[in-house]
């Protein structure tokens, strides 16, 4: 029997994961398989996404988020940083779920490989630790204006610790309400 091509980390928030790459090296460079379904099958995980997303950033420090949409149009991504470095960080916004509120966040970086497994009912963002990050992720559902929701990056009641200061902040991120206790 083979061995896995991906090595799944559950982290702190049930149902998400930090899925490191096991890649093969040669004098050629590095191959690795960045998604499976079988793999994600066995681990209970979506296996089915049916669109493909790329965001750049120009800056360090823009944070992006926290975005989630909500049911029926709730929505799995499986995040990976392609090119510099980010912070991403996921909120359990599953009412009733032990970690509700709760936040989880990691570095992933074009150096090491990871990605963030970002389950239905959690907000979803990150933060560009360096010039030019680009995030490439993999979305179960396709976007739905009506169902589209969010959480304010600074939040209070979620006092997420940003790496940076926040920066370039669109808007709409700006706009969403705050959660009342």
């Amino acid at each position: 029997m083979r061995s896995p091509e991906m090595r799944f980390e559950p982290t702190p928030l049930a149902g998400a994961f930090l899925i490191h790459l096991e890649p093969r090296m040669d004098t050629r460079g590095l191959f690795a398989r960045a998604f499976c379904a079988q793999e994600f099958g066995a681990q209970g995980l979506e296996t089915v996404f049916v669109q493909a997303n790329i965001s750049t950033n120009s800056h360090a420090g823009t944070v992006r988020g926290m975005h989630f949409q909500r049911a029926p149009h709730a929505e799995v991504k499986l995040v990976r940083c392609i090119k510099g470095a980010v912070y991403d960080v996921i909120v359990d916004m599953r009412e009733g779920s032990p970690s509700y509120r709760c936040w989880f966040g990691a570095e992933l970086s074009e150096g090491n490989g990871a990605a963030m497994y970002v389950p239905k009912g959690f907000a979803h963002g990150y933060q560009a630790l360096s010039d030019g990050a680009a995030v490439f992720y993999l979305v179960s559902a396709s976007y739905a204006p009506q169902a589209e929701s969010g959480v304010r990056h600074d939040d209070p009641a979620l006092s997420i610790a940003w790496p940076r200061a926040a920066a370039d902040i669109s808007p709409k991120d700006a706009a969403w309400p705050l959660i009342v206790l």
